[in-house]
């Protein structure tokens, strides 16, 4: 009798016992590495409800479904990975007016815990159209972007996987040109970091309140940072393992972020062939935030949509790693933020980009400057369970992104057949744990 309880105990711990499992039957598998599509294939996820992961078991025409797993029915969708916005400020939305200072009127007028809940919102509606990872790049008050990451992690709410960068760090001002009775208006919205003890407290202190990558303002003031200062960015951030995003607005700064190793340039006005080949030398990616013509209050002059038209081709034909990134951290009417980001598609296509191309940036690329390769992003067997569905296929037709059927994010299925059904991501306190950091 003993010995048949010990061998029950060891065929017991030998095998471990499934959590929530979901089969997905994939009428068409998008595979935006390889630019190809599968047909009639089967994805198994097993989620773990304690600690709100999961991890994809099985994908092929021939996967086994465990019994017990639910099915979903996928057959006639295009079912691919989820999306990377990889330059995005979720804690932040313009107001329209003053109209030469919306900016400054904004992060002056709404407080954190308001920007916290427009972040929630925010990164709500960007996962209702397939962003499953944001990279969140400051403007969020004083760590509004850490407690929506945290409150996501722990299963307060529903989101998409952050990467965020706590409070950007900027010489004297940041982007602001504030007044000298009221110097003190720059924080929290940017720390000033002049002198290399600055510069590494600032790091620091970003990293200590959750922050999962550093922003710096490179070149916002007429005194931008030096090569030497670019590279203690560099070196301090990677004593923690985490790169640093620089945000370039002259080209100058940007020639400059290059030499210093920065791991990405955010934003296009300054980048030129000279510096697109500097970057693709270097691997360092272009986050070059792309608004298109038409989008209401946003309008661009004739000749800069055409430069920026001709300058995203050139670094594509030069071959820089393209990521896709908005910045559209403003509010357009009849237009939720997750609609408005699609909108920049536009500028890809009618740059010439390839739609396997296009759809690498948001994807693959998204997954490499986001640092989750090793753990979410493409559909593979031990990636976490983050998947999208369309109706048309997107490497024929890169608008079928506009229609967004179907999101599961971490193996819970979060829109469905169009509807988003969040309940289920709302729990009555932290279900995953209590901290996150």
């Amino acid at each position: 009798m003993r010995i048949l309880s010990v061998a029950l105990l060891l065929i017991l711990t030998a095998v471990p016992a499934l959590g929530q499992v979901s089969a997905i039957r994939a009428g068409f598998l998008v595979d935006p590495e390889a630019g190809t599509v599968l047909r009639d294939q089967v994805i198994v996820i097993e989620r773990d409800a304690e600690r709100g992961t999961s991890e994809i078991l099985a994908v092929g025409p021939n996967a086994a479904i465990p019994a017990g797993a639910e099915v979903i029915d996928l057959s006639d969708h295009y079912v691919m990975p989820g999306l990377v916005d990889s330059h995005d400020h979720l804690g932040i939305t313009y107001k329209a007016d003053p109209e030469d200072w919306y900016y400054y009127f904004t992060v002056i007028m709404d407080s954190t815990p308001l920007r916290a809940i427009q972040s929630f919102s925010t990164g709500f509606q960007k996962l209702s159209s397939g962003f499953t990872i944001v990279r969140d790049l400051g403007n969020n008050g004083l760590y509004a972007d850490t407690a929506l990451r945290q409150a996501i992690e722990m299963g307060w709410v529903p989101g998409p996987t952050m990467i965020n960068s706590g409070i950007i760090i900027g010489a004297f001002g940041g982007q602001f040109y504030e007044t000298p009775e009221r110097e003190d208006v720059v924080y929290p919205e940017y720390l000033n970091a002049d002198t290399p003890d600055e510069i590494v407290k600032a790091i620091r202190r970003n990293i200590h309140y959750g922050a999962k990558v550093i922003k710096v303002c490179v070149d916002c003031q007429a005194y931008p940072y030096t090569v030497e200062q670019l590279k203690l960015f560099v070196s301090e951030a990677a004593n923690a393992g985490q790169k640093v995003s620089g945000h370039v607005q002259t080209r100058e700064g940007a020639r400059r972020a290059i030499e210093a190793g920065l791991w990405s340039l955010d934003h296009d006005n300054a980048l030129d062939p000279e510096l697109h080949a500097m970057m693709a030398e270097r691997d360092i990616f272009r986050a070059g935030t792309e608004t298109p013509q038409g989008i209401p209050g946003r309008e661009l002059s004739e000749s800069r949509w055409e430069r920026r038209k001709a300058s995203l081709r050139d670094a594509w034909e030069k071959g820089v790693p393209l990521v896709f990134s908005t910045d559209a951290d403003y509010f357009i009417p009849g237009l939720d933020r997750g609609e408005l980001s699609i909108e920049f598609i536009k500028t890809w296509e009618e740059a010439g980009i390839p739609n396997a191309d296009i759809l690498r940036a948001m994807t693959v690329n998204g997954y490499r400057i986001s640092e989750t390769t090793e753990t979410r992003g493409l559909l593979k067997p031990g990636l976490a369970g983050d998947v999208i569905a369309l109706a048309a296929n997107p490497l024929e037709d890169i608008n079928a992104l506009r229609d967004v059927r179907f999101v599961m994010k971490d193996g819970m299925v979060f829109k469905r057949d169009g509807i988003v059904m969040p309940m289920d991501f709302f729990h009555n306190g932290p279900a995953y744990g209590w901290r996150k950091r």
